[in-house]
């Protein structure tokens, strides 16, 4: 039987080892990586206007279209993300800077002028039926998950402290990666709009919104999170994470899954396969997807539920509801059943993550705000 002072040593090993409830301070001028960010940041802000600027204004209606469709095509995302964001949550400062790096730098700094050039390369090489077929899927999984993962690394720099576990890699991923979906599909927009010499641009706009939206579910952002989650377990920033042949393979595997969307129609040969084959390719992907998150979370969950181990030792919380907060669908669905309430069960847990999260910022002391959360979830429980 574990004792109080055991409980709170843990407590504050998972404070310790988290980072949760440390602020993140973007602006650091002795630090290389902010100025590495930044120029990346810049650059792409750069070849963003270069790009835009020229032909912009003819095609207004097409480029404002793709903005305002693809920014509400965000907010579910953003939404799906936040509840992801569940255990030792990422500021949102943070996960902010990420969103930037893949929107601007890993797009318009690296990924174009790279894709440009590598795809003229296929050309040459193999012919232009070759280049139609598979250039896209040699060039993009290179040049564009290691570009984006470039964002995690400065992103460890910034907040060494922060970023510390496989499942930070997998939360930060997905939103570099979704920065990057989003601004590359405002990017299909107008390029869609330039190849029809600006006719129907309302329409074309909208058609490539429906198309890249529907595909987006198991693009960037999956391809992004499961490259980022190798990388940490590569890095191996927690005791007992590091783990450099999964990250390896699972880096890869994140690569393969990227190189298999972009060449769709080399892998189908132009037959009815074609019209199949994204079904099973994205079944595929979002099974490994859950798979990586399952183990990726083992870290995180164990923190969460050490800091809440003196609250449950205290009797704040009962074990079917710290199991909930530090657990994954199925312990919740199981607390749902318990309490025989799904809105009773939400709010409970909810409350048990602001406890938790307030008990980081404090730092494992005593404050008016944890005391707060405290006789919340004590009111919350009847």
């Amino acid at each position: 039987m574990t004792t109080t002072s055991e409980t709170k040593t843990a407590q504050l090993a998972a404070i310790e080892q988290s980072g949760w409830g440390l602020p993140f301070r973007f602006f650091q001028p002795h630090n290389l990586a902010f100025w590495v960010y930044l120029v990346g940041v810049g650059g792409g802000a750069l070849g963003m206007l270069r790009y835009f600027g020229g032909d912009g204004g003819f095609y207004t209606p097409a480029l404002t279209g793709g903005i305002l469709l693809f920014g509400l095509y965000l907010v579910p995302w953003l939404v799906l993300l936040r509840h992801q964001n569940r255990y030792t949550a990422q500021p949102g400062r943070l996960l902010t800077t990420a969103f930037a790096w893949g929107g601007i730098a890993a797009t318009f700094w690296i990924a174009l002028p790279a894709n440009t050039a590598l795809l003229e390369l296929w050309t040459k090489l193999g012919g232009t039926a070759f280049a139609a077929d598979w250039a896209a899927g040699l060039t993009a999984p290179i040049n564009e998950e290691f570009g984006k993962a470039l964002g995690l690394v400065l992103l460890i720099g910034l907040a060494p402290r922060l970023v510390r576990s496989v499942y930070d890699g997998f939360i930060i991923g997905a939103f570099i990666g979704l920065g990057f979906q989003v601004f590359e599909d405002v990017l299909y927009v107008y390029n869609g709009a330039a190849q029809s010499f600006g006719s129907n641009q309302i329409g074309a706009s909208l058609q490539v919104f429906l198309a890249r939206g529907a595909s987006g579910i198991v693009s960037h952002a999956l391809f992004s999170a499961i490259f980022c989650a190798g990388l940490m377990w590569v890095l191996g920033r927690v005791p007992g994470e590091r783990n450099v042949v999964r990250g390896v393979l699972t880096m890869l595997v994140a690569m393969v899954f990227h190189f298999a969307w972009d060449d769709m129609t080399g892998l189908g040969g132009r037959g009815p396969l074609v019209t199949v084959l994204p079904f099973v390719i994205a079944a595929i992907e979002l099974t490994f997807l859950f798979s990586v998150l399952r183990h990726a979370a083992r870290r995180e969950r164990a923190w969460t539920r050490d800091l809440l181990g003196p609250e449950a030792d205290a009797g704040v919380l009962d074990p079917p509801l710290l199991d909930a907060v530090s657990g994954l669908r199925k312990q919740r669905k199981a607390y749902r059943k318990h309490v025989h309430s799904r809105r009773t069960a939400r709010h409970r847990m909810a409350a048990a993550s602001d406890l938790a999260r307030e008990i980081a910022r404090a730092g494992g002391r005593e404050t008016d705000r944890v005391a707060h959360a405290r006789a919340e979830v004590i009111r919350l429980r009847g």
